[in-house]
């Protein structure tokens, strides 16, 4: 191994920390979060803080190392030439192109090492790279900024659309938006400048719109994107056909169909999947409609089916970003500030991916998708991390950043060989029990705990 011997100990302990802070260090690295700053940097610019320790910064508070950026100061003040409204002031000012590039950044530095580990995933569809579209609002924030003190509404810092990426479980693309009130549809020029060439796109019907349906085609990229009942004119080509059934037994039809850009008069020649419900959506909808222009050659209606319901995977990286990661952080009002921190959270998903992979070339599939917990992963790095630091110095990490893609991930999957599953595994809990009709608490507003166990027999 080429950590040397005084990573031993915390190895033997804990080597998930060792994993995530060695990847951390890597992705870190003070010159390559520069060139991040200095390419995506429009008016700011570097004077008494440095870009790269705004990340380090914000990385301790997204993975609960401290609760708060103010919390960090009180503990590493004195590493810093300034005060800690100066550091909440370079925060509140990191543009979004640079959040932006954070993220670009790291799927960029993290790819080339999973693919070396020896597990690769077998492609969603093949010559295709597949990629999930959704948007995150962030939620209310502290009414800390003068012009929100008056107000009991919840506050919103913005929001945020994701690119994922589920044949490696990263996020390789992130818009973000300042404004929280925002149509996820009004940042399209911005969707449409993030598709290249045999890209494949997943999205809902929020996406499914004129300009976008037509914008990716245009870019020569594919889409699967749910039907909007309105955005999109359409007409039947040839008759509605059945193509098969899916996992769940649900009923799959086919149609072509002819799409029309009215103010180009442009027109496009598609697909229409329409998969037929077993219960009614709370809508009363019993089937939906996906749009694609894949070829039939490459993927026929239950292929895209089954993409289409790949599009949820995504839902469960936004959990994971929210409950076990700190993606939104209730102090950090100033939209700039908020967006730099689900950056820094998107980044922290992406080096606990390529920890998952490692678990997953020695532990196996099944260990790492049905029984890894997330939330005791990233409670034991939180709770390492600070004593690792102190015990090991700084200097001592930076071999991380010497080593070669294929040593680093030699390295990673050599750790994750020390870890001890059963630490790590998921609480299964039994099946819900119905609730009991809650009695009022209008008369009697205080109950003692006591008295009603006392009951129970």
């Amino acid at each position: 191994m080429l950590l040397g011997t005084r990573f031993n100990e915390f190895i033997g302990e804990s080597p998930v920390s060792v994993m995530v802070q060695g990847t951390l260090e890597r992705v870190f690295d003070r010159e390559k979060l520069q060139q991040v700053f200095d390419h995506n940097a429009v008016v700011q610019y570097t004077k008494e803080i440095t870009f790269s320790q705004c990340v380090y910064i914000m990385s301790d508070v997204v993975f609960q190392v401290s609760p708060s950026v103010g919390a960090w100061y009180k503990t590493h003040g004195d590493e810093l030439s300034v005060t800690r409204q100066a550091v909440y002031d370079k925060l509140k000012h990191i543009e979004l192109s640079t959040s932006a590039g954070l993220v670009q950044y790291s799927y960029a530095e993290l790819l080339p090492a999973a693919k070396v580990m020896g597990v690769r995933p077998r492609p969603l569809l093949a010559g295709y790279r597949v990629r999930v579209l959704d948007g995150n609002h962030l939620s209310g924030t502290d009414h800390r900024i003068l012009e929100t003190r008056r107000h009991r509404a919840a506050v919103l810092p913005g929001q945020a659309l994701a690119f994922y990426d589920p044949q490696w479980d990263l996020i390789s693309d992130m818009i973000p938006c300042e404004c929280g009130h925002a149509q996820e549809r009004s940042l399209t020029e911005e969707i449409l400048a993030l598709i290249c060439r045999r890209d494949c796109l997943l999205a809902d019907r929020n996406f499914c719109t004129t300009r976008i349906v037509f914008g990716i085609d245009r870019a020569n990229g594919f889409f699967v994107i749910r039907q909007h009942k309105t955005n999109v004119e359409w007409q039947p080509r040839g008759k509605k056909r059945c193509v098969g059934r899916d996992e769940r037994g649900r009923r799959i039809d086919e149609q072509t169909v002819i799409l029309t850009d009215s103010q180009s008069g442009e027109t496009l020649t598609a697909r229409r999947i329409t998969i037929h419900l077993d219960k009614p959506t709370k809508d009363g909808e019993t089937e939906i409609h996906i749009l694609t222009n894949l070829p039939a050659k490459d993927a026929d209606g239950l292929k895209i089916a089954s993409l289409y319901a790949d599009r949820w995977t995504i839902e469960t990286a936004f959990q994971h970003l929210t409950e076990d990661l700190r993606c939104e952080i209730n102090t950090l009002g100033y939209p700039k500030a908020a967006l730099f921190g689900f950056a820094l959270a998107v980044l922290a998903y992406n080096v606990v991916s390529l920890v998952k992979t490692a678990i997953r070339a020695v532990h196996g599939k099944h260990f790492v998708e049905e029984e890894l917990s997330m939330y005791y992963l990233t409670l034991e790095v939180a709770q390492v991390s600070r004593g690792m630091n102190i015990a090991i110095k700084a200097k001592h990490w930076n071999v991380f950043r010497t080593m070669s893609v294929e040593e680093f991930a030699e390295t990673l999957v050599e750790v994750a060989g020390h870890m001890n599953p059963r630490k790590y595994t998921k609480s299964k809990r039994g099946p819900k029990v119905p609730q009991p009709k809650k009695i009022s608490g209008k008369k009697i507003k205080h109950l003692s705990t006591a008295k009603l166990i006392a009951t129970r027999h």
